[in-house]
Parts: C-alpha cells; sequence; structure tokens
C-alpha cells in the first residue's frame, strides 16, 4: 500500500512521536517526584507533630506532678486549677499520639488515664485524710515517667517506621521510573532506527539510480518506494533514465550514421592518394610526392579516428550486455600478456602477473579488453627496459587487479580527467604519436558494467590503476 504522507511529514510524525514519549516520560516523573515530595512532607510534620505530643505529654506531666503537690503542702486552689489544666492538655496531647498511632492503643495509654484519673482522686480527698491523699497521689505519680518513657519509645519507633516506609517508597520509585525511563529511551531509539532505516531505503534506492544514470545504466527502470514525494522523485528519475536513453541511442545512431557517411569519401581520397603516389596519373615532381605524402598522413590519421570513434561507441554499447562465466583472472592476464608480447619484448621490459585469486563471475572477452588496454597503456609510457607488474589478490569480497609501470605517471592536472573519453594527458612518450584518449575510459565502461571500480591510485614514478570487481 502506497504512502500518501510526504517525507517531510514523516519525518514530522518520527519527530512528534518520540517528543510524546520522552514528553510523557516526563511528565510521569514530575508528577511522581511531586508526590513523593508532598508525601514526605506529610510524614515529616506528622514525625513532628507525634514528638511534639510526646514532649508536650511529658512536660505536661511534671507540671501536674509540681501542682499536685504544691497544692497538698499550700491548699491553694490555684495549683488546683493548674493540675486540672495540665491534666486535660495531657490527655488532649495522649488522644493526639493514640490517633497517629496505627492499629490499637497500648496498654500504656489506659495506664496513663488510670494514674491521672488516681492523681485527680487524690487531690478530691478530703484535707483531714492528708496521709492516705499523699500516699495516693505519691503511688499515682511514680508511675507517670515510666509510662511516659514507654510512649516517647512507642512514638520513636512509629516515626522511624515512617522514615523507612517513605524510603521504601522512594526507592521503589526510584527504580519504576529508573525502568521507565530506560524504556523510554529504548523505544525512542528504536523508534529513531526504525524510521530512519525506513526512511533511508528510498534515500538509497535514488541515491543507486543516481549512480545508475551516472554510470550510462539506461536499461534498467528506476523505482522508488517511500514517501509520495520521494515516489515522485523517482518517477522523475525514471523519466529522465528513459530520456537520457533516448538521447544516447540518438547519439550512437548519429555516430553510425556519419561514420558511415565519412568513411565512403575517405575511401576516395584515399585511394586517390595512392594512384597520385603510384604516379598512375603521371611521374610526380619532388614537390608534388611531398604533399601527396601529407595527404596519405592526415587520411589516415582521420581513417584511424573514426574507426576509434566507432571502437568507443561500439564499447559503450557491450557494456550494458555482460555474458558472465566463472574465470580464472590470472590465467586470462597471462593470455593478454602473450598476445602483446611482440610489443612490449621490442621495448626490452618485463611484464609480471603475479598473485592468485579464486575465479570471479566475469565476462571474460570484456575484462581482456580492459587488460589489454591497460597493458598497451604501460608498454606505451614505459622506459626502454623497465618492469610492468600485474598483481591479482582477494580483498575484502573483492578481487583486486592491481596494473603498476615505471613510467612518468599521469599528472596531477590530469588524473581527474584521465578516464574521460578522448582526453590526453600532457606527459605523453617522446617520439610517440599521440593516442586517442579512449584506452582507459573503454576500461572505466567494462569496469563499471561489472560493478567494480577503477581508481589511479599515487605512485612514484610510473603509474597504478587498480581494479576491484565483485567475487
Amino acid at each position: 500500500m502506497p504512502i500518501k504522507l510526504s517525507f517531510r511529514q514523516l519525518s514530522l510524525v518520527a519527530f512528534l512521536l518520540i517528543a510524546a514519549l520522552l514528553s510523557a516520560t516526563s511528565v510521569h516523573a514530575l508528577l511522581t517526584l511531586d508526590r513523593l515530595a508532598a508525601l514526605s512532607r506529610a510524614t515529616g510534620n506528622e514525625a513532628i507533630a507525634l514528638s511534639a505530643n510526646a514532649q508536650r505529654l511529658a512536660e505536661r506531666s511534671v507540671t501536674m506532678e509540681r501542682s499536685a503537690r504544691q497544692f497538698l503542702v499550700l491548699d491553694d486552689a490555684a495549683f488546683r486549677d493548674r493540675f486540672a489544666e495540665a491534666w486535660r492538655d495531657a490527655q488532649a496531647a495522649l488522644d493526639a499520639i493514640g490517633a497517629a498511632l496505627p492499629g490499637a492503643e497500648p496498654a500504656a495509654f489506659a495506664d496513663w488515664r488510670r494514674n491521672g484519673a488516681a492523681a485527680w482522686e487524690a487531690i478530691e480527698m478530703p484535707a483531714e485524710r492528708h496521709g492516705a491523699r499523699q500516699l495516693r497521689l505519691d503511688v499515682a505519680l511514680a508511675q507517670l515517667p515510666a509510662i511516659n518513657s514507654e510512649l516517647a519509645q512507642e512514638v520513636k519507633q512509629e516515626v522511624e517506621r515512617r522514615n523507612a516506609a517513605i524510603l521504601d517508597e522512594l526507592e521503589q520509585r526510584r527504580n519504576i521510573l529508573q525502568g521507565q525511563v530506560a524504556l523510554s529511551i529504548g523505544l525512542a531509539a528504536v523508534l529513531a532506527i526504525a524510521f530512519g532505516l525506513w526512511l533511508a531505503r528510498p534515500l538509497r534506492q535514488i541515491e543507486s539510480a543516481i549512480g545508475q544514470l551516472g554510470g550510462n545504466r539506461y536499461d534498467v527502470p528506476i523505482e522508488v518506494a517511500g514517501p509520495r514525494d520521494l515516489r515522485r522523485l523517482g518517477r522523475h528519475l525514471d523519466w529522465l533514465r528513459q530520456r537520457l536513453a533516448d538521447l544516447e541511442a540518438d547519439k550512437a545512431r548519429f555516430l553510425r550514421h556519419i561514420s558511415h557517411e565519412l568513411k565512403t569519401p575517405l575511401a576516395a581520397l584515399v585511394e586517390g592518394v595512392a594512384l597520385l603516389e603510384d604516379e598512375v596519373a603521371g611521374p610526380l615532381a619532388p614537390n608534388q610526392r611531398e604533399i601527396a605524402a601529407i595527404l596519405r598522413q592526415n587520411t589516415a590519421s582521420l581513417q584511424t579516428q573514426i574507426e576509434d570513434l566507432l571502437r568507443y561507441n561500439a564499447a559503450s554499447f557491450d557494456a550494458q550486455h555482460l555474458q558472465r562465466r566463472r574465470t580464472d583472472i590470472p590465467a586470462l592476464l597471462r593470455r593478454v600478456v602473450d598476445t602483446q608480447r611482440l610489443q612490449w619484448q621490442a621495448r626490452s621490459l618485463t611484464v609480471m602477473v603475479e598473485g592468485t585469486a579464486p575465479e570471479a563471475r566475469v565476462d571474460a572477452a570484456k575484462i581482456e579488453v580492459v587488460a589489454s588496454n591497460l597493458l598497451s597503456n604501460a608498454v606505451r609510457f614505459s622506459p626502454d627496459g623497465g618492469t610492468i607488474r600485474f598483481i591479482v589478490a582477494p580483498a575484502d569480497g573483492m578481487l583486486r587487479i592491481d596494473c603498476i609501470d615505471q613510467g612518468p605517471g599521469v599528472a596531477p592536472a590530469d588524473a581527474a580527467r584521465v578516464f574521460e573519453p578522448f582526453y590526453q594527458g600532457e606527459r605523453q612518450p617522446p617520439g610517440a604519436r599521440r593516442g586517442n584518449g579512449i584506452g582507459l575510459s573503454i576500461v572505466r565502461e567494462y569496469v563499471v558494467a561489472h560493478g567494480g571500480i577503477l581508481q589511479l591510485l599515487p605512485a612514484a614514478p610510473g603509474a597504478h590503476f587498480r581494479i576491484e570487481l565483485p567475487l
């Protein structure tokens, strides 16, 4: 099902999804932190209130004891009222502590209330029963400090329990947040990678299509899947492919026609010059013979250029029609070297084929042309007595062929254009006829057609060409 969104819209959707995922995690983490902060504040306030009530209970117990004893000695109603007020305040603190502690009230609460009531009853006894009242008050008040200590310990344990609970809650929430953050980052990464790979696929197809057009591969239709605008771009590229194919066919047809039209009058010129040199029309003067020689030389040069033009046009067409079979590349190179033995032996050159490699599926005839052009180029530029080396070796799933000579090499200014058709570099061998500049361009046509790479590597002295073919 084709995607109706554009590349920009899909990129925006991917960004919004990832942003929404990370934002949701951030908001949840913020809410969790707020909740934990509120819980921590509430727990702290409750702990402070508990401790304050426990301290107030102990203080009111001391006030009750002091007021009761002063009342027994001075029999002043003000001390009695102070005791009653302290007792009510202490009972309120006791009730607050009991409400804050979980579960049922410990027995100490009932003991404290009973002893407080006993102390009040002692104060309320008649004054004439002074001894009994004093004894009963001592018994009631003597137990309050121990009860206060027990209650203080209960309060302390409750505060510690609540602190431990809040710490456990913090630890639990921290672990949950860590998991959520890790999960969110993982999902965001997965989404980013998935969208990246998904959106990169049509970009790779476009890149491959452009490389295909740059390599003059007009026979393979261009199809780009993915977003709407990239599919539209793919259709434009396919239109461009068809247009370039038509132009290429027109160019080839033009070259064939113009070459054919030129060869007929050229043949007449060659024949006419030959008749003149053979003095069929009569003897020639020395100046006339010199002019005839100039005509013969230029007609031969023109004939060679027309044939080279036809040969390059044929090579460009043949590069798109490969007949692959398993081929022993070192053996192929040795055959090429043998076919040109007279040329390199005449220059006292040494040509070596080194290395081994597994068989590769190639068009043997075209690879022979590649090797032959490289060798003839190296023979042409090598100094007398020099060495030319072919080195074959497998490397990273490719078959590597290096051709190294000891000639003047390629000038830096020519390196970028050395594989262009009909381009001739500035470093030409002395005394030799200038080449036509199509040998290396045919090498590139055939290597690229095999899906390989042709490079000119830095070398001093000499030229170093490297071919890499898929095994």
